[in-house]
């Protein structure tokens, strides 16, 4: 049974044609003449008065439980403290001596550099050689105003530098200060989105805390690299389709009542403009591509799975061409709602390279660039060396097979075979605090290796649960992973690195806390039944929490004796 806070959830996501949810877990229904009236997004919710249930609770936890959240007061309570905790919990360990190591690390040589220019210049500018010790130093001016060529688009870079220029360049937290903060936002939108999605606060909440704890998501929220914001944005996008699945859905219902009503046919369905969170998504999925380009995918799938949704509503809702006219009326609107909006927001990202004249390519055609002829002769030259400049970049992206010490095939990402070393320095006795033989500090992006792994098997069983049982929610959470996952497996002769997973790591958990939530089962459950399911997620959270306290040292570069270091190899490949 659910409780008014999760109703009120439900009500944003839940379709009206979608099959009930499972109970939520060890969370307690209203009081049988208790309603709640709650409103979201300048709209009133309003819980009814449930109707009595004389099922006792399996477990004195349960009771517990109940006794707690008896109010609707206290249920809303719960619902904004949950994540809110996680949330905290994340900026506790994020945040934490974020200016160590005061030196660049593994790719920040290229970002933060980039930032900084990109802050003073309006384009990436070049650098002498050599330069990051100077940089680390307090040298921060010495860009130069000939441009670089750069990889990937500007946004990523923009953001960190908004916060070197509003913590100062000079120290070392202000490089990483912006990927912190979307690290920390990161856990508190699982938790939300994880409420929404399972119906239950306390599933999303535990969502929320496998992020928060979970290594590579520190790691990669405690060093300047781009992708956090691909993830981040991609997770806002998640959450905008989610959102539009709901509102499609009752505006779907609202046109078929009219219909009826007026006596007209339903046979192809409605072409729904209407759809804020589509535009949403669409602006979402536009601004990770204008951070990395592997961003486009999540464009990609979510317009797909956006596409089938549609197709499903129409054909339960009783629209007889559902398929042909979901292709034909609604899939180009949706199209018109997402692809122009994100294609605006991508050419944004490059309005420091539009407005100056000194960036990579700016004057290629008035250098002796070949122009274009014939039909496309009219093209301004700016818009011509624009073109050739992503060209280059796609050249770039697609031909890098540099080989690289950290690299691993996309094959090998879900097993975890070879995590990034981001950073490492070796201490003899006497040097940097050591007071052993040897001792090192490191940051290593390995995951906590029981969140990691946990959460892939359950991810793999929710795919027999969708085929099986036709459960969208589950279904919703894999096209997440997909998005940011299976794109990469077109690439595997290309050097890329186990740290691009964390696009796709949110949803993992997702699917960790979706399987623990099965495991639960409901709070009216058999005593033994209940029980192992509360004792099998008691074990699961107590461990993941010591293996964090175990790996923390080597995500954070703390210094500590090389031997306790060698215990954490667990994978030979690991070092």
């Amino acid at each position: 049974m659910t409780t008014g806070a999760e109703r009120e959830f439900d009500a944003l996501v839940e379709t009206d044609t979608a099959p009930p949810a499972r109970p939520t877990v060890g969370e307690p229904a209203a009081p049988p003449d208790a309603s709640t009236a709650v409103t979201i997004g300048g709209a009133t919710v309003v819980d009814p008065p449930s109707t009595p249930r004389r099922e006792a609770p399996a477990t004195r936890l349960d009771a517990w439980w109940g006794r707690v959240l008896r109010t609707p007061a206290r249920r809303r309570a719960w619902a904004w403290a949950g994540p809110l905790a996680v949330t905290l919990l994340a900026a506790a360990l994020r945040l934490w001596h974020l200016n160590t190591p005061a030196t660049l690390v593994f790719d920040e040589t290229y970002y933060v550099k980039d930032a900084w220019s990109l802050v003073n210049l309006g384009y990436e500018g070049s650098w002498p050689a050599d330069y990051d010790p100077t940089f680390a130093a307090g040298g921060v001016d010495g860009f130069l105003a000939a441009p670089s060529f750069v990889a990937h688009p500007p946004l990523g870079k923009w953001l960190i530098g908004l916060g070197m220029a509003a913590v100062g360049p000079e120290d070392p937290a202000s490089w990483r200060i912006s990927t912190a903060v979307v690290g920390i936002l990161a856990v508190a939108l699982v938790a939300v989105i994880g409420s929404l999605l399972l119906r239950s606060t306390l599933l999303g909440t535990l969502a929320g805390f496998f992020l928060a704890i979970d290594g590579h998501a520190i790691v990669m929220s405690r060093v300047a690299l781009l992708d956090n914001f691909v993830m981040f944005f991609g997770l806002l996008a998640f959450g905008a389709v989610l959102l539009d699945r709901r509102q499609s859905a009752r505006r779907l219902e609202a046109w078929r009542a009219r219909r009826r009503g007026a006596g007209r046919d339903i046979a192809w369905g409605p072409a729904l403009w209407a759809r804020p969170w589509l535009v949403t998504a669409g602006l979402m999925c536009g601004l990770a591509t204008a951070v990395k380009w592997n961003g486009l995918y999540f464009l990609a799938f979510f317009a797909v799975y956006t596409v089938v949704v549609d197709m499903l509503a129409r054909r339960r809702a009783g629209v007889e061409f559902w398929l042909s006219g979901t292709l034909f009326k609604q899939a180009p609107v949706s199209f018109v709602l997402t692809v122009p909006i994100a294609v605006v927001a991508y050419l944004a990202s490059w309005t420091g390279w539009f407005v100056t004249s000194g960036g990579y390519y700016r004057d290629w055609v008035a250098d002796g660039g070949t122009r274009w002829t014939g039909a496309l002769a009219w093209v301004p030259d700016v818009v011509q060396n624009f073109w050739h400049y992503q060209a280059g970049v796609y050249g770039f992206n697609v031909g890098l097979h540099t080989p690289h010490a950290y690299q691993a095939n996309p094959l090998t990402w879900l097993l975890m075979l070879r995590p990034t070393s981001m950073y490492y320095q070796g201490f003899d006795e006497g040097q940097g605090g050591c007071d052993v033989a040897r001792c090192g500090e490191a940051i290593t992006s390995i995951a906590n290796p029981l969140i990691w792994y946990a959460a892939v098997a359950a991810c793999l069983y929710l795919v027999y649960r969708v085929v099986r049982y036709r459960e969208w929610r589950y279904g919703a959470i894999l096209v997440g992973v997909a998005a940011a996952y299976l794109p990469w497996l077109a690439f595997t002769d290309r050097t890329v690195f186990q740290f691009y997973t964390i696009a796709f790591e949110p949803y993992l958990v997702l699917g960790l806390a979706a399987v623990l939530g099965i495991v639960l089962g409901r709070r009216t459950d058999d005593r033994s039944r209940r029980l192992s399911g509360i004792g099998v997620t008691a074990i699961v959270v107590v461990v993941a929490v010591a293996v964090t306290v175990f790996f923390y040292p080597l995500w954070t570069a703390q210094v500590a004796d090389w031997e306790f270091i060698r215990l954490h190899y667990w994978i030979p490949s690991w070092k």
